[in-house]
C-alpha cells in the first residue's frame, strides 16, 4: 500500500475506534469526521494538491480550520458540515494533483516517443 493509502486507512481506523467507543452524542461522530478530513487534507497536500490545485487546498484548509473552531465552540452540526466539505475539497485537490502528474508523465512519454521516431527516421535516410 502507498503512504497515502496507509494514512487514509489509519484515519479511517481512528474514526471507527471513536465511533465504537459508544458515545452517542453528536461530538463523537463529528470528532471522527474532523479526523478523517484532517487525514484527507494531509493526503492531498502530500499528493501535491497545493501545487496543482491551490484553490481547492486553500478551501479545504480553511474549512477544516473552521470545523476545528466549531468543535471548540461545541457547535457539532456546523463542525460536521464543514469537516465533510473540507474532505470533499481535499479529495478534489488530490484528484486534480494526481491527474496533473499523470498528464505530465504522458506528455514526457510522448516527447520521448517523438524523439525516438525522429532518430529512427534519420537513421533510415
Amino acid at each position: 500500500m502507498t503512504t497515502i493509502s496507509n494514512q487514509y486507512v489509519q484515519a479511517a481506523c481512528f474514526a471507527t475506534i471513536i465511533l465504537i467507543a459508544g458515545c452517542t452524542d453528536m461530538k463523537t461522530p463529528t470528532t471522527a469526521d474532523v479526523a478523517v478530513s484532517t487525514a484527507a487534507v494531509d493526503n492531498a497536500s502530500s499528493a501535491g494538491g497545493a501545487e496543482y490545485a491551490p484553490l481547492e487546498m486553500r478551501s479545504a484548509r480553511d474549512k477544516l480550520a473552521l470545523a476545528n473552531t466549531a468543535m471548540k465552540d461545541k457547535d457539532y452540526k456546523k463542525a460536521d458540515d464543514l469537516a465533510k466539505q473540507a474532505q470533499a475539497d481535499a479529495k478534489l485537490a488530490q484528484s486534480k494533483a494526481n491527474t496533473a502528474k499523470a498528464q505530465a508523465a504522458v506528455n514526457t512519454l510522448q516527447d520521448d516517443i517523438h524523439t525516438l521516431q525522429d532518430q529512427i527516421d534519420r537513421a533510415n535516410h
